[in-house]
C-alpha cells in the first residue's frame, strides 16, 4: 500500500517548531494539505513560509490554543468547511515543565500541564474522530513521550499527562473503531531547537547506553507519523510506538 497522502487534509497542533514542524513537512511531502496550528498566528505563518520549498501538498496557518475547550469544535468544523475534509489529526502540542522538587509545584502549573497535554487532545480527538467517522474514515496520531514509561521526578507532571494521552489513545481506538484509526508515537530524545542549548556533557548523559548512540533526527518522527496517517498502516490502531533509539529496550 502507498504512503501517499494526496487529497488528504491534516491538522498538526504545535506545528510552528520542533517535531511538530518536522511532522508538518513530512505530511506535506506526502501530498497532504497541512493545517499548521499553534497559539500564535505569526509563528504559524513563518512555519508555513518555511515549508515553501516542499513542492508537494499545501500548508495553511491556523492560530489555535488547544487548552481552550470551546475553541476546538469550531476549529475542526471550520477546517472541514474550508478544505472539504479533515482526514488526519496529529496531537503534537504540549508543554514539558521541569521542577527541581515536586512539593513546590503550583496548582496553576499542574492544571496548565494537564490542560494542554491531555484535555485539549481529548477534545480534539472526540470532535475530529466523530467527524472522521461520519465521513467514512481517518487517522489520529498522538505524540506522547517515553517519559510516560520511564518518568523521572523532574518531569512527573509531564509524564503523568503523557501517560494519560497513552490511555486516551487506546480508548479512542475502540470508540471510533473500525472506521478511524488512533495511534500514539512516543519519542525519546531528539535534536530539535530545544536541544540546541544542551552541552556535550548533557548530550553524553542522554545518549549513554543508548543503542542508537545518538539523538534522533526530527524527520525520523515525521516518517513514522506519515506512515501511520496513510493506508499502509491500515491494520495498525491502538498502538503505542516508542521511537527512542532503543532507550526503552535498556533497563
Amino acid at each position: 500500500m502507498s504512503t501517499e497522502l494526496n487529497g488528504k487534509v491534516a491538522l498538526v497542533t504545535g506545528a510552528s517548531r520542533g517535531l511538530g514542524l518536522a511532522i508538518a513537512r513530512g505530511l506535506k511531502e506526502a501530498g497532504a494539505a497541512v493545517i499548521v496550528a499553534s497559539r500564535k498566528l505569526d509563528a504559524c505563518e513563518e512555519a508555513v513560509a518555511s515549508l515553501a520549498d516542499v513542492p508537494a501538498g499545501q500548508a495553511h496557518p491556523l492560530a489555535l490554543h488547544v487548552g481552550r475547550w470551546d475553541d476546538l469544535e469550531p476549529a475542526v468544523d471550520g477546517i472541514i468547511e474550508r478544505h472539504g475534509s479533515l482526514d488526519i489529526l496529529v496531537n503534537n502540542a504540549g508543554i514539558a515543565p521541569l521542577e527541581k522538587n515536586l512539593v513546590s509545584v503550583s496548582e496553576a502549573l499542574w492544571d496548565k500541564t494537564i490542560e494542554v497535554n491531555v484535555k485539549g487532545p481529548f477534545r480534539l480527538m472526540a470532535v475530529a474522530g466523530d467527524r472522521m467517522r461520519a465521513a467514512g474514515g481517518g487517522s489520529i496520531i498522538n505524540i506522547s513521550s517515553i517519559g510516560a514509561l520511564r518518568p523521572s521526578p523532574a518531569e512527573a507532571m509531564y509524564a503523568a499527562a503523557k501517560s494519560g494521552l497513552n490511555a486516551l489513545t487506546q480508548a479512542f481506538a475502540q470508540e471510533y473503531a473500525p472506521t478511524v484509526r488512533v495511534n500514539c508515537v512516543m519519542p525519546g530524545s531528539f535534536a530539535t531547537d530545544m536541544a540546541e542549548n544542551w552541552d556535550e556533557e548533557f548530550i553524553g548523559l542522554v545518549t549513554n547506553r543508548l543503542p542508537a548512540g545518538r539523538l534522533g533526527r526530527p524527520e525520523e518522527i515525521a516518517g513514522i507519523v506519515t506512515h501511520l496517517a496513510s493506508d499502509a498502516a491500515g491494520y495498525t490502531t491502538g498502538a503505542l510506538i516508542p521511537v527512542d533509539g532503543g532507550r526503552t529496550a535498556v533497563y
